[in-house]
């Protein structure tokens, strides 16, 4: 009986290797799907260089609940070693590299945030693994090993250190141990198959080689695209703005979602609703508002999309502030905290965030109201205001 394979397939760009008439001794992930006796190990890894996660990242995420559903094991591997280092693919110089502590704090972020999406719950659906398990114990003569495995020609063939070796900036050669921890992650673990984006390739490739070098079976590898930002042109960042943040309050999401260009409209449905394409409303503004409440749904539950249509939104009015005015004092004032002081303390310990963006300098000052019209303060998860004129 033929399996349907179309949640495997939605908004997939490549699964490698594919069989061909040469190499028919290489079966298809969908074969193999169809012939095991086992559920896959399906790995994903995430390393927690920042905070906060946008609707980018979430992308693999959603297909590795897609493998649970369907009765597989996915692992989430949080790359508290790897991140110490920081994937160089598609960076035009060397990252900074992290403390401990840095991680740490990040990972467990990632973790609140893909909670919404993952079977944490059903026995054996999830194995949360951090990296640093086996790479802190790689010894010289493993880490010869793994150096052994790869040229430096093959390396320089990786996206972004051929650019930068073409315009002479430098090229450590600790990040040329990133592509092969990545990879000796899939040996650890022993992956089946490994979900990334489309510039995850090479990354995932050395993963095969190493697994072939240790005698195991090599993964397949699932590319997945990178999720164009809200600007319509440029990747999904904080860095330019163009984001949706999944710690975002769902007011905030809400009114973004509904600024999604047109164009893009489909592509969202499809990489980050379940929703079936077909049925979809013909009315771009009707779409908009459909992508809206379906991730809202998600993330927050369908009592969050009513009361947000309801309208009941609490707000509060700039023009009983005297600008310029520090952000403590707008907490204050505003009733999310029952003093300036607290307010400082609040910024201090990360837990206020405006428009979603997390704000840690206590002397943040605003010079006029109209830098916060229309913005959304939140203090910790739940308490957050609308800031009207």
């Amino acid at each position: 009986m033929t399996q349907d394979f179309s949640w495997l397939r939605r908004g997939v760009v490549e699964i490698f290797p594919q069989p061909t008439d040469s190499e028919s001794e290489i079966e298809s992930l969908e074969k193999r799907l169809t012939i095991t006796d086992r559920p896959l190990r399906v790995k994903l890894g995430i390393d927690p260089t920042g905070a906060d996660i946008h609707l980018g990242h979430s992308i693999p995420v959603r297909k590795l609940r897609a493998f649970q559903d369907a009765g597989h094991t996915a692992v989430l591997i949080i790359g508290d070693f790897t991140a110490r280092i920081g994937d160089p693919t598609g960076k035009s110089e060397v990252r900074r590299q992290l403390t401990e502590e840095d991680v740490a704090k990040n990972a467990q972020t990632y973790l609140d945030q893909v909670r919404p999406i993952l079977d944490f719950d059903t026995p054996g659906r999830l194995e949360v693994r951090y990296n640093s398990e086996w790479l802190s114990k790689l010894d010289l003569g493993k880490i010869l090993e793994l150096l052994s495995t790869m040229t430096v020609g093959q390396m320089l063939a990786k996206e972004g250190f051929a650019e930068r070796y073409k315009k002479e900036n430098p090229i450590f050669l600790h990040e040329f141990l990133y592509p092969l921890m990545q990879g000796y992650d899939s040996v650890a673990i022993e992956a089946d198959v490994e979900l990334g984006g489309t510039d995850q390739k090479f990354n995932i490739a050395v993963g095969r080689d190493l697994q072939r070098h240790f005698g195991q079976k090599p993964q397949y590898g699932l590319l997945l695209p990178i999720l164009i930002g809200l600007d319509g042109v440029q990747k999904m960042s904080k860095s330019l703005g163009n984001y949706v943040g999944l710690s975002e309050h769902p007011t905030q999401k809400y009114q973004k979602l509904q600024q999604v260009p047109d164009h893009l409209l489909k592509d969202y449905f499809t990489l980050l609703t379940d929703l079936p394409l077909e049925k979809l409303p013909d009315n771009p503004r009707d779409r908009q508002k459909l992508l809206a409440q379906e991730i809202v749904k998600q993330y927050h539950g369908e009592q969050a999309v009513k009361d947000i249509e309801a309208g009941d939104v609490p707000e509060f009015s700039l023009a009983v502030v005297q600008f310029p005015a520090k952000l403590a004092y707008i907490l204050n004032v505003s009733g999310l905290c029952k003093s300036s002081g607290e307010g400082r303390r609040k910024i201090q310990e990360g837990g206020v965030r405006l428009d979603g963006d997390r704000i840690t300098d206590v002397d943040t000052t605003f010079a006029d109201k109209s830098e916060l019209h229309g913005r959304v303060l939140q203090l910790g998860k739940n308490k957050f205001v609308r800031l009207i004129p």
